[in-house]
This record gives C-alpha cells, sequence and structure tokens, in this order.
C-alpha cells in the first residue's frame, strides 16, 4: 500500500511539474520567472568576478548588460508576465525605482532581518488589481560588499560615480536586504 501512495505523490508531482504555465499555481509560476533572471544574472556576475575579483568587470556587466538580459528574459515570458528588480536604495534609477507597494514589501523584508525570521527562500505573494506579485528578497552576500557595501576600493568609487551618478546601492553589510526580483503576473 505505501508502494502504490508513493507512486503516486511521485506521479502527481511529475504532472504538476509538466504542466504549462498557464496552470501552474501562481506562486509557483512567479517563482519559476525570478528564476529565470536571477539565475541568469547571477551566473554572468560569478563569471565576472571570477575573471576579476576586484569587481571592476561585474560592475561594468551590471551597468552594460544587466537591464538587457531582464528585457531579454521578459521577451520569453507569456504576454501576461513580467519579472523585475528593485530595491528601497536603487543604483540604477531609470528603470529600478521601486512603487509603493514594493516599499511596503521590502520594509518587511527589513523586519524580518532584523528579528532574525527571513530565510532566503520567504517568498511574498500580493494582489495588486488584477496583478498577483510574486516577491523574492536579495540578502546582501559578502561577495556583494565590493560594489554595495561601505569601503570601496578607489577605482569601483570612481566607476560607480560614472555609470550611476544617483546611486544609492551602498553602505550595505552582509546579510542586509539588497532589494527584491519581482514577478508581475496578469489575471489571464
Amino acid at each position: 500500500m505505501k508502494t502504490l501512495s508513493i507512486a503516486a505523490l511521485v506521479g502527481a508531482s511529475t504532472l504538476l511539474m509538466a504542466q504549462p504555465a498557464e496552470t501552474l499555481p501562481v506562486k509557483a509560476e512567479g517563482v519559476k520567472y525570478i528564476k529565470m533572471l536571477g539565475g541568469a544574472l547571477k551566473t554572468q556576475l560569478k563569471a565576472h568576478m571570477k575573471k576579476d575579483p576586484s569587481g571592476l568587470e561585474a560592475l561594468a556587466f551590471c551597468s552594460g548588460s544587466a537591464d538587457a538580459i531582464t528585457k531579454e528574459v521578459n521577451a520569453k515570458l507569456p504576454k501576461y508576465a513580467t519579472v523585475r528588480r528593485t530595491a528601497l536604495k536603487v543604483r540604477n534609477d531609470n528603470v529600478n525605482t521601486p512603487d509603493e507597494t514594493d516599499k511596503t514589501v521590502m520594509q518587511s523584508y527589513e523586519k524580518a532581518i532584523k528579528e532574525g525570521t527571513l530565510t532566503p527562500k520567504d517568498i511574498k505573494v500580493v494582489k495588486v488589481g488584477d496583478t498577483t506579485r510574486v516577491y523574492k528578497p536579495l540578502v546582501t552576500q559578502k561577495v556583494c560588499l565590493k560594489c554595495h557595501g561601505s569601503n570601496l576600493s578607489e577605482k569601483i568609487s570612481e566607476a560607480l560615480k560614472s555609470a550611476y551618478p544617483h546611486d544609492m546601492a551602498t553602505g550595505f553589510k552582509e546579510g542586509d536586504l539588497r532589494g527584491v526580483i519581482v514577478a508581475e503576473i496578469k489575471k489571464h
């Protein structure tokens, strides 16, 4: 009897994974899109940091390619969905400025960090009109501090001033909320 139950559960989970995005629960669909964007950006950042540990190459990648990669990922999504990054302290105010809902969610993540209750898998789902937003926190890691910390190298500081004249995304410590990735799925 146990074997039959386990087989049935495995079969059901395989069926769920094989379903098209339109039939997935909205949270799972949003997480799928978040992973697409986060994975694409993280892979590139790691490669650039490995090639140049100073962070300059990673910074050049971010300023030159991160928005293009975001657009490429969005082009692969269904017409009713988008994915983006934002933060309370943005680096690129032309594309990553948060709205009030974003700010409220990020403030709740910051509160959870202070209380010690946040986990990196803490996904929040928020309805805004006919759109459901799925949020995943981005927590500052040690490697992030080369470009987002308080003690930046002179070269990084100069490059930031040049690429992002209105940059507010410095002064972070390891474990701080850096921002979020947000998937937005319209009712369809």
